[in-house]
């Protein structure tokens, strides 16, 4: 379609990854003067879901074009109060690449400001010969807790050796800030995410590799699925995001997740999140109890996937995982991918009667139905699936309580 080439192009000219370094202040910026401009804070408050469709300053958003610049500003918000400093390309990665059997080693160096730091993650080859442009990959952060499709490889992140997530104690330790410096103000997931950066640069250096760089996935579940959600947003060469049961902090919107909480459900919330781990800034600590000023919420961190494919898992049987929110807030997203015409390329699906990160086989054929279209060329394979079981212990989905905006046409 002619809009998703010019957003494409456009995102090219403005990516995610160069954005403004974020504020670690409390206070808020006025009002940015150019609706396009990508100012890591914002003025608002605001109870219910936060309008996609609308820039900063109240400019609508009505085209394709307006989108890539409301997405940039989007993901510097993020940033900006959330995820801390993700920094850009570093001065240099070099890669080699070696094979025995079906398992690959990709042995990365990263030199930035005169540090360098070295990782080696491991790839799991499909038996026989590799098609033209190479194996379509999953990148599991963390490993993979979905059935990966027996034409498809598959790349195991060490998240935890780039950015550790034992406890608050975690913060500043791991690879990542080896070269960046302990007092970075990246969050663990924000090293992650320019970890696999880095690994997608190495790939696209090392062709022996045999992986088509056009056709990339990443996968998590829990705590991991919430880093994966992160890695499909900000890193636009992912085609296929998957995060699975990533409950508040990765597909639950964290407004939701406290009137779950407020309303009697014990589930993880905004000022519990951030007394466990490490997963978000330590300028995030300002806003957990104030949650309305946040002018953004993971309904828009998911938007950032759009229009590249999307579908994420949540469980029901844990209500720590925020079911009401993880629905609501996909809800939210999704009006995205339909305002961008591509509504088949964002799902949900949230069931339970299987234990957290299990796979019920149940699934596997909506979850292969995505892997063939988006990594294996299958385009007419149909991907419309939305659906949830509604057990939401006893808390009640009220869509026009948090969605006030009219879904535009952005052509």
């Amino acid at each position: 379609m002619a809009f998703r080439a010019l957003f494409l192009a456009l995102l090219a000219i403005v990516p995610a990854l160069a954005l403004p370094q974020p504020s670690n202040e409390g206070g808020l910026a006025a009002r940015a003067p150019n609706p396009c401009t990508a100012p890591s804070t914002a003025n608002t408050n605001v109870a219910t879901l936060n309008n996609p469709f609308v820039f900063n300053d109240g400019t609508p958003v009505v085209t394709a074009a307006d989108w890539a610049c409301r997405r940039s500003q989007i993901a510097a918000l993020v940033l900006g109060y959330e995820g801390g400093a993700l920094p850009g390309a570093p001065q240099s990665v070099t890669a080699s690449f070696s094979k025995s059997g079906n398992t690959g080693r990709l042995v990365i160096t990263v030199t930035d400001s005169g540090k360098s730091i070295q990782y080696t993650p491991t790839i799991t080859y499909p038996s026989g010969t590799a098609p033209a442009g190479g194996w379509p990959l999953v990148i599991g952060v963390g490993g993979a807790s979905i059935p990966i499709p027996a034409n498809v490889a598959s790349l195991n992140f060490d998240n935890e050796g780039f950015a550790q997530q034992d406890s608050t104690a975690s913060r500043g330790k791991g690879l990542f800030f080896n070269l960046y410096g302990t007092q970075a103000t990246a969050s663990a997931m924000t090293a992650w995410v320019w970890g696999v950066s880095r690994i997608i640069d190495a790939l696209e250096k090392t062709p022996g590799a045999t992986i088509n760089t056009q056709k990339l996935a990443v996968t998590g579940c829990s705590r991991n699925g919430k880093g994966a959600l992160m890695v499909g947003a900000f890193e636009t060469r992912i085609a296929l995001t998957i995060p699975q049961e990533s409950g508040s902090g990765g597909d639950a919107c964290w407004r939701l997740s406290k009137y779950e909480k407020d309303h009697g459900s014990v589930v993880q919330d905004a000022t519990e999140i951030v007394t466990e781990n490490v997963w978000f800034s330590q300028n995030f600590n300002n806003y957990v109890n104030q949650l309305n000023v946040l002018p953004y919420d993971h309904h828009l961190l998911a938007a950032l996937v759009a229009p590249r494919a999307m579908i994420s898992y949540a469980n029901t049987d844990y209500v720590w995982l925020s079911p009401m929110s993880s629905f609501g807030c996909m809800t939210a997203a999704h009006t995205v991918w339909q305002a961008l015409g591509v509504p088949d390329n964002h799902g949900f699906v949230q069931v339970g009667g299987h234990a957290h990160c299990a796979w019920p086989t149940t699934l596997t054929s909506g979850l292969d139905a995505f892997f063939n279209k988006f990594l294996l060329g299958q385009n007419s394979t149909n991907t419309s699936i939305f659906t949830t079981n509604n057990q939401f212990n006893g808390i009640q989905w009220t869509q026009s309580s948090w969605i006030n905006w009219q879904t535009p046409s952005l052509q």
